[in-house]
């Protein structure tokens, strides 16, 4: 069993600057409690022989490879618009004020 204490959690509180009422203490002296003591076991079972990961199975890139091919011309992005000017797509002005 851990070392968690009402006068740690109320410690805690102070650092984090919230303020716990008595029955809010004592539900996260036990609360806490539980929790260093399972990162108690977990601790326990970790052994130097076994690398940390991230991910419990190797992962590996999933890109496409990077190659230059052709682009589309402005005429081609702007074909389906709703609405162009131009060599531009024109939308309707979220900011209210004209830019």
């Amino acid at each position: 069993m851990s070392e968690i204490t009402p006068d740690l959690v109320r410690h805690l509180g102070v650092l984090a600057r919230i303020q716990l009422s008595d029955e809010e203490v004592t539900r996260l002296t036990g609360e806490l409690d539980a929790i260093v003591d399972n990162i108690a076991k977990v601790s326990q079972v970790a052994t130097p022989d076994v690398p940390a990961t991230s991910h419990p199975i190797p992962m590996q890139n999933v890109f496409r490879p990077d190659e230059v091919t052709e682009t589309l011309t402005t005429a081609q992005a702007l074909q389906n618009a709703p609405d162009a000017d131009g060599s531009r797509f024109r939308v309707t002005a979220i900011l209210g004020e004209e830019q």
